[in-house]
């Protein structure tokens, strides 16, 4: 048996249900929450700087073999090299190989190579620009950034699949995109997916689904 540990903000319900819906019968999922109630930039600092590092002592003690920091935005607040250091944390404390939702969309576009991005969020304008400036970082051209401008976590989560399929197809125009993400780990995008993909005929990627993959690739590759 394999242990996936899951960082997950406190007043996230989606991220789990999609995990445990596809998780292989040799893989465990472990769980610690961070408290965030405002998805707001301001929440997401406190986030980090007061309530990451005792989750992350937490799920340590789960000694699981995979840990995944399950914030889209949180991971592209501070910017790629933050990132990349909440990783290395999560390496050096919980001694288990790091998974972040922010990365792995950026490896997952290239896998892709898909140049000219559209991505849509239940963010504010503040979130967006961060993950705009994330995925640019790595190469990708965001021709746009949509979002639905929901400041309440919990609230995210009630946003219902076909809703994200019609807020998505009202902005986006398949003939300038190569491909669709949908970032936020809190919103029930994975459940949409094969709907907007079929409608739009290009690839879409969701937070949650680019973090499972990437978390399973890590365990097998461990294995």
């Amino acid at each position: 048996m394999k242990r996936l540990g899951l960082l997950v903000p406190s007043s996230n319900t989606a991220m789990e249900v999609d995990f445990y819906r596809h998780l292989p019968p040799n893989v465990t999922l472990h769980t610690a929450r961070m408290r965030l109630e405002e998805t707001t930039v301001e929440g997401e600092e406190a986030m980090l700087d007061e309530h990451f590092p005792r989750a992350l002592r937490d799920i340590a003690t789960a000694r699981p073999d995979v840990v995944v920091f399950g914030c889209t935005s949180a991971g592209a607040l501070r910017g790629r090299d933050y990132d990349s250091s909440i990783c290395t944390r999560i390496s050096r404390e919980a001694k288990a190989s790091p998974v972040s939702v922010i990365a792995s969309a950026s490896r997952a576009l290239a896998e892709l190579s898909a140049k000219r991005v559209a991505v849509i969020t239940p963010y504010i304008d503040d979130l967006n620009r961060r993950v705009k400036a994330s995925l640019e970082h790595d190469g990708s051209e965001v021709i746009g950034i949509w979002g639905m401008g929901i400041d309440d976590n919990f609230q995210i989560a009630q946003v219902q699949p076909d809703e994200i399929v019609e807020f998505s197809i009202s902005r986006i125009s398949a003939k300038s995109a190569d491909c669709v993400f949908i970032s936020c780990t809190n919103l029930r995008a994975m459940e949409a997916r094969a709907e907007l993909q079929r409608k739009l005929g290009i690839p879409v990627l969701t937070s949650n689904q680019v973090a499972f993959n990437a978390a399973m690739d890590t365990l097998l590759h461990e294995a």
